[in-house]
């Protein structure tokens, strides 16, 4: 059964189903505390601001600009395990996002849905099950793919046009993804911190998704109009 307006959604994970977006935050504070507060405050700033970013990408990038170096690729990969060691259990453990639990249960079997996350897919995979949401996913993807390639995967899987597969996210990097893959966007900001441009659907959280895709129609949402 599809919507009147959408065929298939795709969900980021952090801030859109779960809490776990602070997780991250002190995660990334607390890896980046040898380096000093000054650091650690513009390690924090540049996370919030480009959410959805694989965290390899934002470690590469906090070397370079904060740290005035290059990072070695080993280096790379152990303040990924740290990361991980830090984060995992803690996301598992994570509140829902207002909504989402509830919004999965009475859409899984409606309409296929996407799960498309910056977060390694590995580990996105474990976390999924051991939060016991696979059963509610026709796909789940992260890093290293970005958020464009894998919603071109999910419109081809889904065989949704690309109008009708809506992608919802908080993050510019899912509307920039959306906007790539030439799909429909409806964001999740909290009130007073909408970081999307004019014009883009926002939602607080996904207590009101099941209206929002009763009444909304592709032309009304999001990238595809862009």
């Amino acid at each position: 059964m599809s919507t009147p307006g959408f065929d298939a959604i795709v969900l980021d994970f952090d801030g859109v189903l779960a809490e776990s977006v602070d997780v991250k935050t002190r995660a990334f504070a607390a890896l980046y505390a040898p380096h000093g507060a000054d650091v650690v405050k513009r390690v924090v700033e540049w996370h919030l601001a480009h959410g959805g970013v694989s965290r390899f990408e934002k470690f590469r990038h906090f070397h370079r600009a904060f740290l005035g170096r290059t990072l070695a690729p080993a280096e790379e990969a152990e303040l990924g395990e740290r990361f991980s060691a830090l984060v995992e259990e803690a996301v598992i453990a994570a509140a829902w996002v207002p909504g989402a639990r509830e919004f999965l249960e009475g859409w899984h079997a409606r309409l296929p849905l996407f799960v498309a996350s910056g977060t390694p897919e590995e580990e996105l995979l474990r976390i999924v099950a051991r939060r016991g949401m696979a059963h509610y996913f026709a796909g789940v993807a992260g890093a290293p793919r970005k958020k464009g390639a894998i919603l071109r995967d999910f419109l081809e899987r889904s065989g949704a046009a690309p109008a009708r597969l809506l992608m919802v996210g908080d993050a510019m990097t899912d509307f920039d993804g959306a906007t790539e893959a030439g799909v429909s966007f409806l964001g999740i900001a909290p009130a007073g911190a909408n970081p999307f441009p004019a014009g883009v659907p926002v939602l607080p959280d996904l207590t009101g998704l099941a209206v929002f895709l009763a009444e909304a129609q592709p032309a009304l949402s999001g990238s595809a109009k862009q």
